[in-house]
C-alpha cells in the first residue's frame, strides 16, 4: 500500500471529562508537529513521583482533522502508529477505531469503514501517563504515524518478510514471503513481482508468477530466490539489499512494498561464543532507554540516530533497548551504521513494578505485544536477540516460569532465525528467601558511619557479591536459564567463573552491570566464548531514576538523608551513562574505550578541586568519580588536586608544565587507572603511556586563560527541511585558543530565524530545575546544547544571548531532498 507520513497537522490538549468539556471547561489546543512528548514541557514538583523525573502523570488527547477523497470510497486505509504512550485509544469521527495499552508497540487501525468520503474527518487520540513506569516515559503520540493507502487487492502491512537461510562465499538462498489480500466481491489473479536490489537500487535477481485470490481471500506468497556473490552484513560493512515486491495487473501496478534486508548469518554456541557471519564477536554492550533528552521521549529520527552514531563511535557494537520495544528510527540507524540490537519486551509479567502498570494488561495483551515487535524487527539485520523480559518480580514462581517459557517459545514460532534471552536478578528471582539468608551477614558485617561511606559501600559489594554466589540464586535460576539461548545475568557477574564451569553447555552475558566494573569484568569475556559480553547500565544517560549514579559530600543537600538511591528534587536526570543527555562522553566512557582495546592514548580526569578532602557521603555502585577531563581551575592556584589516569600501558608518566611528577603502573594489574595527587598549577598537564619502555601515546590538557567567549557548532550544516531531522548546536565558553573553561557559566537564550524551531535546550546537568521547552538555560560545565528541527526549506540563523550581553550565531541551511524512510 500507499504509505504517507501522518505526522503534520496536529494539535494537542490536556483532556478533561466530557461532561468539563460541555460546559466549555477544555483546554485550548495547541498545534504540533509528531513525534511528540506531551510531558516534558510541563512544571516539575518536589511532590512528584523520582523515577518519573519529578514530572506529574495525566491524559492528553491529539487532535487531526484530514479528508480523503471520494474516489476512494473502495480503498483501504490503514493507520500505522509506531508508539503512544499509553492507553491509547484511537477515534474517527466520534467512534472508536482502536485502542492499545501498551505504550512501546507499534500497532495498526484500519480506519476505512469509519471514515466520510469526500469530507472532512476528525481523528483523535488519547493517551495518558500515572504511577505506570520506574523512569521518565513522556506522554502522548512520541513516535511517527502513518497512513496506508491501498486498492482492494493489496500487501498486508508489516506481513512481507525476508529471510537468509542459507549463506556461502558463492551465494546466498534469500526467502521472500507476503501476505497478499483480495478484499474485492470477486476473483483476482495478478502478476507477483519480487525483486532484490543491491544498495545502487540495481536489480541482482527477480522473480515473477500470478497469483489467485478468491474474494475476502487472504495467502502467503513464498518464494526462494539466489543472490550470487553475495555482500554481507557486517559491523564495519553493514552492506544493505532492498527487496521489492509488486502486483501488476498486466502493466498497471496494483500494489507495492519494500524492505531493506542484510545478509548474514548468525550462530551461538559454548565453544565459540557468538558469531556473526562465521566469525566471533564479543558484545560491547550499552543498556539505553527510549527517551532522548531535552526532547523528552519524542521518537524524531535524527536523534534516534545521533545516538547510535555516538554510542558506535564510543567503542559500543551493540545495544540493549531497555526496557521496551526499540524504535523504528533507531533500528533503521543500526542497520545502516553496523550495531548489534537486543529488543527488550516488558518490564513486568504478572506482578507490578507500579501501581498502574503493564502488568494489569499483561494477560491480555502480552502475545499481540511480542507480536508485534517481531513483525517491526523482522528484516533489521542488526536485531540478533530478543529479550522477553527484565528483572521480573515473578520470573521464578511457577506462574512467571509458565510464562517465561511461553513467551520464548512465542518468539521462536514467529522468528526461528534469532536468539531469545531474558535479563534475570540474583536479587528479584532469590526475594526474601536469600534476603532471609544473609540477613546474619549483614548484620556480622556492618559498617560504622564513622569508618566512611567508601568503606560500607565495598562492604556491601563484596555482600552482594556473596549473595550472587548463594544456592539460592543456582536454584531459583536454573530452570528460567533453561528455556533460552543465552542468559542474562543482570548484576550477577560474581556467578561467571562457577556457572561457566558448572553449566559448560551455557551461553550466558552480563546484560546488565555497574560501569566502575569492566575493567575487571571484560576480561572475563574475553577470556571465555561461554561469556559473549557486557552491557553497561547505561550507554547513555537517561531522565528519570534521577541521581541513581550521583556523588555527594557531606554538606551537599544536609537536610535530607544521604542513603536514599534516588536523588531529591531537582535531581532529573539518573547520571550514570557513559554518555550524558546533550552527547558529550563522560570520562567513564573514555575508560571502557581503553578496557576494550580501542584506545591506545591514555586518558586524563581531574577531581574537582572544590571537594578535596572533604567527607564523601553519597556514591553507589552505578557511580563514577566526581572528575572531568579538565586542567582549568581557577581560584584553586596552590591547593591540592587528585590526577586520574586510565591507560592499557606498563606504566604512565605525568608531566606539568613540562616537568616529571613521576611514574605509576597502570594496565589490567591495576585495573587500567592511576592517580596521582598533586597541587594546582594552571598550564599544561601530560600522561604518557608506555609498555615496555616504549610509548603507547599520550593525553594533553591545558588551561583555558583570559576571556571566554560563546562557541557554536552545528553538527551538519545541511540538513533535510523534513521534520524528521534535526541540527545539534553545541554552544560551549572557551578561550581565545579555543580551551573549554568549564567552571565558568552564563545564562542563554537561545532564538532562531527561519524554517526552524527550537525543539529543545539543555545542558548535561542531572540536577537542574530548568525547563527544556523554555528557550533559555544555564550551561553545566561551560556546555549547553540546542536542538533545531526544521519546518520548510531555507536558511536557519540560531541565535544565542548570554547575561553579559554576548551575543553568537550560527547558520544552517535546511535542503529539500527524498526523505529517510524506516521500514
Amino acid at each position: 500500500m500507499i504509505r504517507a507520513s501522518f505526522n503534520d497537522g496536529w494539535s494537542v490538549r490536556p483532556k478533561v471529562s466530557r461532561h468539563a468539556e460541555l460546559q466549555g471547561g477544555g483546554a485550548a489546543w495547541t498545534p504540533v508537529t509528531l513525534p511528540h512528548d506531551a510531558l516534558i514541557g510541563t512544571e516539575r514538583s518536589a511532590a512528584a513521583d523520582p523515577q518519573n523525573a519529578y514530572f506529574g502523570g495525566g491524559t492528553w488527547e491529539y487532535r487531526k482533522v484530514f479528508a480523503v477523497p471520494a474516489a476512494d470510497v473502495a480503498s483501504t486505509h490503514v493507520l500505522v502508529f509506531e508508539g503512544v504512550y499509553r492507553d491509547a485509544i484511537i477515534t474517527v469521527n466520534g467512534a472508536v477505531a482502536g485502542h492499545r495499552p501498551y505504550g512501546y508497540s507499534r500497532f495498526l487501525v484500519p480506519i476505512e469503514h469509519l471514515i466520510r468520503f469526500g469530507a472532512e474527518n476528525e481523528l483523535v487520540v488519547t493517551a495518558r501517563t500515572v504511577d505506570d513506569s520506574r523512569w521518565y516515559t513522556g506522554v502522548g503520540i512520541y513516535r511517527n504515524v502513518w497512513l496506508l493507502s491501498g486498492g482492494p487487492v493489496h500487501f498486508v502491512a508489516d506481513r512481507l518478510e525476508v529471510r537468509t537461510p542459507e549463506i556461502d562465499d558463492a551465494g546466498a538462498v534469500v526467502v521472500v514471503a507476503a501476505d497478499v489480500r483480495n478484499a474485492s466481491h470477486a476473483a483476482s489473479t495478478p502478476l507477483l513481482r519480487i525483486e532484490l536490489l543491491d544498495a545502487l537500487g540495481d536489480v541482482v535477481t527477480s522473480e515473477e508468477s500470478p497469483v489467485t485470490l478468491f474474494a475476502g481471500d487472504t495467502l502467503t506468497v513464498r518464494r526462494r530466490l539466489f543472490v550470487a556473490d553475495p555482500h554481507r552484513w557486517g559491523l564495519e560493512d553493514p552492506y544493505l539489499y532492498s527487496c521489492r515486491v509488486t502486483l501488476l495487473d498486466v502493466d498497471s501496478v496494483i500494489d507495492s512494498d519494500s524492505a531493506g534486508f542484510g545478509v548474514r548469518s548468525l550462530s551461538l554456541d559454548p565453544h565459540r561464543g557468538f558469531r556473526l557471519n562465521g566469525m566471533s564477536v564479543d558484545l560491547r554492550g550499552a543498556c539505553v532507554h527510549h527517551d532522548n533528552g531535552p526532547l523528552g521521549a519524542a521518537t524524531i529520527d535524527r536523534a534516534d540516530e545521533r545516538r547510535v552514531e555516538l554510542l558506535k563511535a564510543a567503542g559500543f557494537n551493540a545495544i540493549r533497548s531497555a526496557h521496551n520495544p526499540i524504535s523504528s528510527a533507531m533500528l533503521d540507524a543500526c542497520d545502516r551504521l553496523g550495531m548489534l540490537v537486543m529488543d527488550e519486551t516488558f518490564d513486568m509479567w504478572h506482578e507490578p513494578k507500579s501501581d498502574d502498570d503493564y502488568s494489569l494488561r499483561f494477560a491480555a495483551w502480552w502475545e499481540a505485544d511480542v507480536e508485534a515487535m517481531v513483525r517491526k524487527d523482522f528484516n533489521h539485520p542488526s536485531v540478533v536477540f530478543y529479550s522477553i523480559g527484565n528483572e521480573v518480580p515473578d520470573g521464578s514462581t511457577p506462574i512467571g516460569l509458565q510464562t517465561g517459557r511461553a513467551l520464548a517459545e512465542k518468539v521462536r514460532s514467529l522468528d526461528e532465525t534469532r536468539f531469545v534471552t531474558q535479563a534475570i536478578s540474583g536479587m528479584m528471582v532469590g526475594g526474601m528467601e536469600l534476603i532471609n539468608e544473609f540477613r546474619k551477614s549483614f548484620a556480622a558485617r556492618q559498617v560504622d558511619a564513622s569508618t566512611g561511606v567508601n568503606t560500607a559501600a565495598t562492604s556491601m559489594a563484596d555482600i552482594m557479591s556473596e549473595m550472587m554466589k548463594s544456592p539460592v540464586v543456582s536454584a531459583k535460576t536454573a530452570e528460567a536459564f533453561s528455556h533460552l539461548d543465552a542468559a542474562g545475568y543482570n548484576y550477577m557477574s560474581a556467578r561467571f567463573e562457577m556457572d561457566v564451569l558448572e553449566h559448560p553447555n551455557r551461553v550466558l552475558f552480563g546484560s546488565e552491570t555497574h560501569p566502575t566494573k569492566i575493567g575487571e569484568e571484560w576480561p572475563m569475556v574475553t577470556g571465555s566464548p561461554q561469556i559473549i559480553g557486557d552491557f553497561t547500565w547505561t550507554g547513555w544517560d537517561y531522565l528519570g531514576e534521577v541521581g541513581v549514579g550521583r556523588v555527594e559530600h557531606a554538606d551537599d543537600q544536609p537536610e535530607r538523608p544521604m542513603s536514599t538511591f534516588q536523588g531529591p528534587y531537582p535531581w532529573l536526570a539518573a547520571w550514570c551513562g557513559d554518555i550524558d543527555i546533550t552527547g558529550h562522553r563522560r570520562p567513564q566512557s573514555y575508560y571502557r574505550e581503553i578496557v576494550f582495546g580501542l584506545r591506545t592514548d591514555p586518558y586524563i580526569a581531574v577531581a574537582r578541586p572544590e571537594h578535596h578532602d572533604r567527607h564523601l557521603a553519597h556514591s553507589s555502585p552505578w557511580s563514577w568519580t566526581d572528575a572531568v577531563s579538565s586542567w582549568s581551575w581557577p581560584a584553586f592556584e596552590g591547593r591540592p588536586v587528585t590526577v586520574e589516569v586510565y591507560a592499557d600501558a606498563d606504566e604512565v608518566e605525568l608531566l606539568v608544565n613540562g616537568r616529571s611528577v613521576g611514574s605509576k603502573p597502570a594496565g589490567a594489574a591495576q585495573r587500567y587507572r592511576t592517580e596521582f595527587e598533586l597541587t594546582y598549577e594552571p598550564g599544561e598537564i601530560v600522561a604518557v603511556a608506555r609498555r615496555g619502555g616504549t610509548e603507547l601515546g599520550r593525553h594533553v590538557l591545558s588551561s583555558a586563560s583570559g576571556p571566554t567567549s560563546l562557541q557554536m557548532r552545528v553538527d551538519r550544516p545541511e540538513i533535510s527541511a523534513e521534520s524528521s531531522d534535526l541540527a545539534y548546536v553545541e554552544l560551549t565558553l572557551v578561550d581565545a585558543a579555543g580551551v573549554a573553561c568549564h567552571t565558568e557559566q552564563r545564562h542563554l537564550t537561545i532564538e532562531v530565524d527561519g524554517p526552524g524551531v527550537l525543539q529543545g535546550l539543555c545542558s548535561a546537568n542531572p540536577k537542574t530545575d530548568e525547563n527544556f521547552t523554555s528557550g533559555s538555560c544555564t550551561t553545566f560545565d561551560g556546555r549547553a546544547l540546542a536542538v533545531i528541527r526544521p519546518t520548510g526549506p531555507g536558511q536557519i540563523a540560531v541565535n544565542a544571548a548570554a547575561e553579559n550581553g554576548e551575543r553568537s550565531v550560527v547558520v544552517l541551511q535546511a535542503v529539500d531532498r527524498v526523505a529517510k524512510v524506516y521500514m
